[in-house]
């Protein structure tokens, strides 16, 4: 039977008592994690989310209702106790903060009885993570997922203190807006008061900030929730967290500047880790072409080597069909891995094909100057001799190259690096490497839809120099003023100079093949509002989850999050989404479509 809190107060959290309490009569509440009952001595381990400490009942030194008492208790009941704070007589704990102390109880009450937990309460919980996502309340109790979501609010407390120290107003922007085709899929929002029309949950807040800076607030940040209704993965969410900013009078180096003091006081004062400024900056070019990825891990190196030149003229038709087919030949080299068993080779050709490569070719040096190669046939002993050279191969390397259009060359290589640093255990999670990754393509090609799209979105400012192309329509070649942090091959956040001229951007609508009519039907709000005298402005972007994902060391934005969701994007707690009630859909003027046998 609970009973009542009333009369007590809590007068210190488990973990924040020390030796420096000893002799104090304290209160405690929280929960029990274990109880040890020795025959006439009950040891009670009590945990909230500050730590745990041990209570200890001893016969003859306990009141012997309150010794029965504590004898009862199990696992994750509630408990408020009342006690003496003392040094512990015997051996200290070192696993636990108060190791050295421990509470002698004059009163005990049970606030909460627990039904036996469906999985121990625990660090490192091996349960299936989708059992434990069904209890998440129970799941939130273990103090490694205590500790991620409380580094998240200390990460949240002091983003807002450095940027308000730095001018910025937090102002908040609408949940419900317009939705807007292009991009991610909005979720939709049907409106009661205005049938068949429909909101969109903000999937950034890009045209409202842009706004405010029209509006004179040159200086804006906002936590701001996200959705975008897209697939999922371990570093993605529908629903997510941003912490957005917006800039006026300022360009590139400004918006990095800020944002390079901001990341070094952010890892120095939530984890006392010192980043080296001004953080490395490397052309969108210069990243694929050394790592193959936009967004490159510098923990380790196999960096991407172009041999095209060097077997240009070779006999192997692979390497000379993709050359011919205006691709390019392109070789990572694998040190000490020559050994390594044809199994795992042919394992590695497979995990490129997922990113579009038809194979893998290799040379396989061996410790005694013996080569073994999968493409040696087709080539001379001076072909082999120069393409070995070029790729810096030593007795004992493996090399392994990819031969076909760039793209597909620098995908399938840029994610084999990373396998392989994953494989040879390179991936130190106690290293923090960022970099800058600068002067992104204006435009991405889309085969599926035959035309041109925004690499970003269509309010990104081209290049200065590069504006003579984008009137001459050569859009691949146009390069814009946008930038990515990236720490550890993850893209932290990205942001963007925005055209702040009308012209310029009637210009990017027409190479994106917009009509005027369209333009104006989709963000004429934002086009007129510019007709009003609009700064040059600038912004940047933070996955806040991402982030603190990485500083809190794990493998899955889901251990950042309070109440994430799966990857068909369904709460297995609250078994959201489900269906609406009949008069709902009635008053909104929606119907359900039958499925299709």
């Amino acid at each position: 039977m609970a009973e009542s809190m009333q009369g007590l107060k809590r007068t210190h959290r488990c973990g924040e008592l020390s030796a420096a309490n000893a002799g104090e009569t304290v209160t405690i509440m929280g929960w029990v994690q274990k109880n040890r009952n020795k025959g006439g001595l009950v040891f009670v381990d009590v945990r909230d989310r500050s730590g745990i400490i041990q209570v200890v009942c001893e016969e003859g030194k306990t009141d012997a209702a309150l010794l029965e008492k504590a004898a009862g208790l199990r696992s994750e009941y509630v408990v408020a106790i009342v006690g003496t704070v003392a040094k512990r007589s015997g051996a200290v704990n070192d696993k636990i903060a108060t190791g050295e102390i421990e509470i002698f109880p004059t009163e005990l009450r049970i606030l909460s009885e627990s039904l036996t937990p469906p999985f121990p309460v625990e660090e490192n919980s091996r349960t299936k993570e989708e059992v434990r996502l069904k209890y998440r309340y129970l799941d939130l109790r273990r103090p490694d997922l205590q500790r991620n979501l409380m580094l998240k609010s200390q990460v949240m407390t002091l983003t807002r203190q450095f940027f308000t120290e730095e001018g910025f107003l937090e102002i908040e922007t609408p949940m419900l807006g317009k939705t807007t085709p292009e991009g991610a899929r909005d979720y939709l929002v049907p409106s009661r008061i205005h049938p068949g029309c429909f909101y969109g949950l903000p999937q950034s807040p890009q045209l409202y900030k842009q706004l405010l800076m029209c509006s004179g607030f040159d200086r804006y940040i906002q936590i701001a929730r996200c959705f975008r209704d897209e697939d999922l993965r371990a570093d993605r969410q529908p629903e997510f967290t941003q912490i957005d900013m917006e800039l006026s009078f300022v360009d590139v180096d400004d918006v990095i500047d800020v944002n390079e003091r901001y990341l070094a006081k952010l890892f120095k004062d939530v984890m006392n880790i010192d980043v080296q400024l001004p953080i490395q900056r490397m052309t969108w070019q210069e990243a694929m072409d050394r790592f193959g990825s936009d967004k490159p891990d510098l923990r380790f190196g196999m960096e991407l080597t172009d041999v095209t030149d060097v077997v240009r003229g070779c006999g192997f038709g692979v390497f000379t069909g993709a050359i011919e087919n205006g691709g390019s030949v392109r070789g990572i080299n694998a040190k000490g891995q020559g050994a390594m068993p044809r199994k795992k080779i042919d394992k590695l050709t497979a995990f490129v094909k997922d990113y579009g490569a038809k194979g893998l070719a290799y040379i396989a040096l061996q410790e005694d100057g013996t080569v073994k190669s999968s493409f040696a046939k087709f080539m001379s002993e001076e072909e082999m001799k120069e393409l070995i050279s070029a790729m810096g191969g030593e007795p004992g390397d493996l090399l392994l190259f990819a031969a076909d259009k760039n793209k597909v060359v620098w995908d399938s290589l840029g994610a084999l690096r990373v396998e392989l640093a994953k494989q040879l255990d390179l991936l130190n999670k106690d290293e923090y490497r960022f970099v800058w990754i600068t002067e992104f393509p204006q435009f991405e090609w889309s085969d599926e839809q035959g035309r041109y799209l925004a690499m970003h979105h269509p309010f990104t400012m081209p290049m200065e120099e590069d504006l003579p192309l984008l009137e001459q329509g050569e859009l691949g070649k146009v390069r814009a003023k946008a930038y990515d942090i990236v720490l550890n091959g993850n893209e932290i956040g990205g942001g963007s100079v925005r055209i702040h001229q009308n012209d310029i951007q009637e210009k990017m609508f027409e190479a994106l093949g917009f009509t005027k009519e369209q333009a104006h039907s989709q963000f004429g709000f934002l086009l007129e509002a510019f007709k009003y005298g609009v700064p040059p402005h600038a912004g940047l972007a933070y996955g806040l989850d991402r982030l603190v994902m990485l500083m809190a060391k794990q493998d899955s934005i889901r251990d950042v999050i309070a109440f994430p969701k799966v990857k068909d994007a369904s709460c297995l707690m609250t078994e959201a989404p489900t269906p609406a009630d009949a008069k709902q859909l009635e008053e909104l003027g929606l119907k359900v479509a039958a499925e299709e046998e």
